[in-house]
């Protein structure tokens, strides 16, 4: 009967859309550290080159910060700008900061044109900055400016230790942007928590898992990395010059796929555990790294807290960015907010604990992205990811691209993507990205396996006529952004040069 058929597609819909209901074991980040304190103070809590800290001696160091930081006028639900560079003194800051209960705005003070951190210090309220002294020169005029590095001296350290509030700012971070300026967004506690606390964002790490540190600070998937290795007795190995250095001195590494990329998986066997999120997994990638550790794909951008689907991959199978975190939703809808029947694809729309509350000081572009989500009915929001994806019928989710990279090409829409999913999966490269550039679809790749006509020939096998390159172009690896994704723009430069 039709009728039982679509009732039965609308509850297993629903079935897929849930993660699972759990508590969490910990819901504030600077009491969570605290407790690996007491329970593993000699534990090595960060390393960077031939410098240690151990969980007791970091507490310590943003202890006497923090009262430093109370004397300076920082109280709960201040925000202080953490503009530095990767070190143990940018670890102390975060930590310091956090147990005052104020809120930390990471900026790469080396690599961040003097105009955006204008723009950080007006959007977030900020007036006290943490650098170092080298740095000083590039923190904005009027800010109360502390160098890290050179601090003064400090009497008697109380125990201090904020109120517990998960719902409190832990940190703001400003999304990238595809035009105009960034917009910055506010995660609480509790957002970060139900990421870190609970499987698959755990990644099953304690006392002895060393975790590398090589994201952009400034960019969300840094927070995954400081406070996994924070919140539960691991070690925080940051990374110098040379990511594979920092590689070869850990178990489990986060990155994007773009960044996986570019290291030796020959000479990684001794990793133990991967994840990767911010942009589309390769499958020959996923394959490569899974036949020797434990490889989560995920996905999930910056305003849901870094990831809210995860997957771990196994060799063979399909590479999809799985099913929902605990305690939040996702949810595949057509332009009417409508859900789409398993198999179809639509936008995929985010609901539950990770989603924050919208952007600071816009409250237009909030109000386009964060909804009322109708399927909790419970007050809570659900926002608009701009991600394409499809139910599949074991409940995980193909991610199918973004609308920010849909074009018309003679009238049609096209979806770039497609292309490089159908390179990719075929395993006619490792990687590819397709630009639309003065009227035309170019493709780039990397590690052909193929001729490019090969390439060609499969592509109108599969695809319309209107959908298909002009030109494919075979790179040796891609440019990368600071955030550590493709570089489209200079990508595109490469062909107008």
């Amino acid at each position: 009967m039709p009728g039982s058929a679509a009732l039965q597609q609308r509850e297993q819909r629903t079935q897929f859309s849930h993660g699972s209901a759990m508590p969490l074991p910990f819901q504030q980040l600077d009491h969570a550290f605290a407790l690996q304190v007491q329970l593993n103070p000699h534990v090595l809590a960060v390393e960077y080159g031939e410098q240690r800290l151990s969980y007791q001696q970091l507490d310590r160091r943003a202890q006497q910060l923090a009262v430093l930081l109370q004397q300076r006028g920082v109280r709960e639900g201040t925000r202080v700008g953490l503009f530095i560079e990767r070190s143990l003194e940018m670890v102390i800051g975060i930590v310091a900061i956090l147990k005052c209960g104020a809120t930390y705005v990471p900026q790469d003070a080396r690599i961040s044109p003097p105009a955006h951190l204008q723009h950080v210090v007006a959007v977030s309220g900020i007036h006290m900055v943490l650098t170092l002294s080298h740095l000083q020169a590039r923190v904005p005029h009027g800010c109360d400016c502390l160098a890290l590095d050179r601090l003064p001296g400090v009497g008697a350290t109380p125990c201090l230790r904020s109120s517990f509030d998960p719902q409190r700012d832990s940190v703001i971070l400003f999304t990238s942007g595809t035009t105009g300026e960034p917009n910055a967004v506010a995660v609480t506690h509790h957002n970060i928590c139900n990421l870190i606390a609970l499987a698959p964002g755990r990644l099953h790490v304690g006392p002895g898992t060393r975790i590398t540190q090589i994201m952009n600070i400034a960019f969300d998937m840094a927070v995954w990395e400081i406070f996994l290795a924070l919140c539960h007795g691991a070690t925080l190995v940051i990374r110098g010059e040379s990511i594979a250095a920092a590689v070869a001195r850990a178990d489990t590494v986060i990155a994007t796929p773009s960044i996986l990329s570019r290291l030796d998986s020959n000479a990684c066997q001794h990793i133990k555990t991967v994840a990767v999120a911010g942009e589309p997994c390769p499958t020959a990638l996923a394959d490569r790294w899974a036949k020797f550790c434990n490889f989560y794909n995920s996905c999930g951008p910056t305003e849901i807290t870094i990831i809210n689907t995860a997957k771990r991959h196994r060799v063979g199978e399909a590479v999809t960015i799985g099913t929902p975190l605990p305690n939040t939703s996702a949810y595949i809808l057509d332009s009417q907010h409508r859900p789409c029947p398993v198999g179809t694809v639509g936008e995929i729309w985010v609901g539950g604990d990770g989603v924050t509350r919208g952007y600071l000081n816009n409250k237009t572009l909030t109000q386009q992205r964060w909804l009322p989500d109708p399927f909790r009915n419970d007050g809570t929001l659900m926002f608009r990811s701009r991600d394409l994806g499809r139910w599949m019928d074991n409940g995980e989710i193909e991610h199918c691209g973004r609308l920010d990279h849909q074009v018309k090409v003679k009238g049609f829409r096209v979806e770039l993507d497609a292309i490089a999913c159908i390179l990719e999966r075929e395993a006619l490269c490792e990687q590819a990205v397709s630009l639309y550039l003065d009227g035309q679809i170019i493709t780039f790749v990397t590690a052909a396996r193929v001729a490019t006509q090969k390439m060609q020939e499969e592509l109108a096998h599969r695809l319309p006529y209107f959908c298909l390159p002009a030109a494919i172009h075979v790179c040796q690896q891609f440019p990368c952004t600071a955030r550590g994704k493709v570089d489209r723009r200079t990508l595109a430069l490469t062909i107008r040069m």
